[in-house]
């Protein structure tokens, strides 16, 4: 099987590592595998190279299209092999950046071995200095996790369920707490000690739908990590049952709730929003058709805030309002008081939202009953 052949596998392979990567080759020009469109948060496209080392694996991830007692093609990339293919997308400027992940076809530290060897001859041998993102895989031993981030403008490792029950219903082969935490907690320290590394900072991603997980369990352990460690995001991708997996007739997740988990989470990243002041459901699930931050600011009992003296907590509370906003405000009312809607609108607030919620010099905007 010839190169670009052996690439069409692994890159399909590479799915459920996407997380918000699309546009497989929709918006490309050229017909090769493995172009996937990163949408940063500024909303722009960034075409990616995103493949496997290899989509041979041990792990018995039930959910995965790579599980080990998943009968289909198994290919394998070396290094070199991958390195090449890679320069060549590039120097056409098909793709701006590398995202390389892997199934573990020997053992792990093996397997890290050839992901750090192929960023190491980017990096040393060709000279290729744009972004490189890795993939930790799960157990690695933190000699190689060093040695990738010292390569990588970014590293991460799926953490894939919220909490260690919900990781032994889709997996025996990994231990939550040896091999996923504490690999966490390796990444958090190296970088804290040498913060040259990894500029692009790390994050991680889970799988949703896959246990029975709730939405409450899930950004309680995100709202963990980002207290206990500089993780820059998380991920969530909605299970989709793959033929020939152990979950294959499990229904799928909707988008929608990885949505609001993406709504969710950005409160509790961006928004310095605690879990608790969320709103769930009786089972502990977000709603599928409201704004979890508009839910949260109907229970609180600080509003409406007085635009002119609010604090920055309270400011960020207010639906409409988001941290670039909130820091304008303060620095405007310093030298100017807000007096009218139309000066909060001028520097990004999103008036009709915000109204229901706020004061301006004394006048409050909307009865919030009426919202």
């Amino acid at each position: 099987m010839n190169t670009l052949n052996k690439m069409q596998v692994l890159s399909d392979s590479a799915q459920y590592d996407l997380c918000d990567y699309v546009n497989h080759n929709k918006s490309s020009q050229v017909n090769l595998p493995g172009i996937y469109h990163a949408t940063g948060r500024n909303g722009c496209q960034i075409p990616l190279f995103k493949t496997l080392m290899t989509n041979k694996c041990k792990n018995d991830c039930k959910y995965c299209i790579n599980q080990s007692k998943r009968n289909f093609t198994r290919l394998e990339l070396n290094p070199q092999e991958l390195a090449n293919v890679f320069l060549h997308y590039y120097n056409n400027n098909y793709v701006n950046g590398l995202f390389l992940s892997s199934g573990i076809s020997d053992n792990i530290d093996d397997t890290m071995e050839k992901t750090i060897e192929t960023a190491r001859i980017l990096r040393k041998d060709y000279g290729y200095q744009d972004y490189i993102h890795l993939k930790v895989i799960p157990g690695a031993s933190k000699d190689s996790i060093k040695r990738a981030m010292t390569l990588a403008d970014r590293v991460s490792i799926n953490i894939e369920a919220a909490t260690k029950d919900g990781l032994s219903e889709i997996s025996s082969t990994k231990d939550y707490n040896k091999d996923i935490l504490k690999r966490v907690d390796w990444i958090n320290s190296i970088g804290k000690r040498n913060p040259e590394l990894v500029k692009s900072g790390t994050t991680t991603q889970l799988i949703i739908g896959a246990n029975d997980e709730t939405d409450k369990e899930v950004l309680k352990r995100m709202e963990d990590l980002y207290n206990r460690i500089d993780l820059r995001r998380s991920y969530f991708s909605a299970f989709t049952p793959v033929e020939g997996t152990d979950l294959e007739k499990r229904e799928a997740c909707s988008t929608d709730r990885t949505a609001q988990l993406y709504h969710a989470d950005a409160l509790l990243n961006e928004y310095n929003f605690k879990t608790k002041e969320l709103i769930f459901d009786k089972n502990d699930l977000l709603s599928l058709k409201e704004d979890p931050k508009i839910l949260a600011a109907n229970e609180m009992d600080i509003f409406p805030v007085e635009i002119n003296s609010a604090s920055y907590k309270e400011l960020i509370r207010v639906p409409g309002i988001g941290p670039k906003s909130a820091r304008k405000i303060i620095n405007i009312r310093k030298k100017m008081p807000f007096n009218k809607p139309s000066d909060l609108q001028k520097i990004g607030v999103v008036v009709k939202r915000a109204e229901p919620y706020i004061k301006l010099d004394g006048n409050y905007q909307s009865a919030l009953d009426n919202y």
